[in-house]
């Protein structure tokens, strides 16, 4: 039998008696004006059919016009790009107001973005690695909300390990002409354009191989098939290129620097994209631990056992997101503690999920409404199977943190 953790059940009492506290950070002034006008602006606009929106877990084609609405209701009241620089169209606000803006974001019940591939990821992207014609053309739609993205990295047999990814772009004149599949290719069923990772050096190996493309999805190369997940959602596609083409100078980064490209794409991902998970998380563990008092076994050894690992853990999420927070307002950038809480929140969140259907009992086999905190129970449940999955598989999180943290040899 497996030893329980040790003192959970009396930290659960202090936990649920409220004697447990979190520290309080005192705010500026500019933070706290901000904050006010983050909140004003979303007790105004967010509401019918984008209040909807927040309950949803999901997103499908039904609800993906709303969706783009919203993201151009954003648009239009500057909140996107917030800390892009102004030359490129953004707000350029501090690190502090941006987590400000998440974190009012996500007690609002905001919905689920549609436009994350774009501003959170390419933006940044093009940004830092683009060329003054590429930030020109690509950067003014995505703030308005016109134009959406999907990243098209993960492969068959090259998930999370990039540098193996068989897709190939050959140049044919002032054209790219690319073959070769992607597959967990997040809202591609709704993109205008995706970011390809592919191998244009064919003479080099590897990591020298790649260029990092932007290409057109709406043309006969493409063929965009969505698969249906666990929870009957989806989320995902497969994404098929036979002959599809693209401009030549729409390569990001420079030819044979692909991957230094997509590193930095993912360390958007894993960085300040983030940030408002633990809001989430908590919101999410906050209806737990009312379910569990509501089923009248709160007071259960083995439930308090969970729900005090569960609340612990998410401190150590929150605390360690401050501590990422701290190190970006002084200009550092996202590294490999990145794959650190890439590893902690996933197994996290299914462990939630696990204990969210053992709470729900047989409802959990009954399917419910959308919109309630039942679907919601059963969707954790179902897709954070995928958690250790995607964004880089837990074994391949493990290799980063023992390479570029501990400094283990290389496999």
């Amino acid at each position: 039998m497996k030893r329980p953790y040790v003192g959970c059940a009396d930290y659960a009492d202090r936990c649920f008696s409220g004697e447990t506290r979190s520290m309080d950070f005192s705010e500026s002034a500019q933070a706290a004006s901000f904050r006010h006008e983050v909140r004003s602006w979303l007790n105004d606009k967010l509401v019918g059919d984008y209040r909807k929106l927040g309950t949803s877990a999901e997103m499908g084609a039904h609800d993906w016009h709303v969706r783009v609405a919203w993201e151009q209701e954003l648009g239009r009241a500057g909140w996107l790009g917030l800390t892009w620089p102004k030359a490129f169209g953004g707000r350029e606000v501090s690190v502090s107001e941006e987590l400000v803006f998440a974190q009012e974001y996500t007690l609002a019940n905001g919905p689920q973005r549609a436009g994350f591939f774009g501003e959170g990821l390419l933006g940044p992207t093009l940004i830092t690695f683009g060329s003054p014609e590429q930030q020109q053309r690509f950067l003014p739609p995505i703030l308005r909300g016109e134009e959406y993205w999907c990243q098209g990295f993960s492969e068959p047999g090259a998930g999370s390990d990039l540098a193996g990814v068989r897709t190939t772009a050959v140049l044919d004149g002032d054209t790219w002409r690319i073959d070769g599949q992607k597959v967990w290719t997040s809202q591609a069923q709704f993109a205008q354009w995706i970011f390809v990772l592919c191998r244009t050096e064919l003479e080099e190996k590897a990591h020298k191989a790649l260029s990092y493309l932007l290409v057109p999805i709406d043309q006969p190369g493409v063929e965009v098939r969505p698969l249906k997940d666990l929870s009957g959602n989806d989320h995902f596609c497969e994404v098929f290129f036979d002959g599809a083409i693209t401009a030549a100078d729409m390569v990001v980064g420079g030819r044979g620097n692909g991957w230094k490209t997509a590193m930095g794409t993912l360390g958007f991902e894993r960085g300040t994209a983030f940030m408002a998970q633990q809001l989430r998380f908590a919101k999410e563990f906050a209806n737990v631990k009312a379910l569990a008092q509501q089923k009248g076994v709160a007071d259960d050894l083995e439930i308090r056992q969970r729900l005090a690992r569960a609340y612990g853990e998410l401190e150590i999420m929150r605390w360690s997101g401050l501590r990422n927070v701290t190190r970006f307002i002084k200009g550092g950038q996202p590294g490999p503690e990145g794959s650190i809480g890439k590893l902690f929140w996933s197994k996290w969140h299914q462990r939630l999920g696990e204990l969210e259907a053992d709470l729900l009992g047989a409802d959990a086999l009954i399917m419910h409404d959308e919109g309630s905190l039942e679907h919601d129970f059963q969707h954790t449940f179902l897709f954070s199977r995928a958690h250790t999955i995607y964004a880089g598989s837990t074994e391949i999180q493990r290799n980063i943190v023992g390479e570029r943290v501990l400094g283990l040899p290389r496999e």
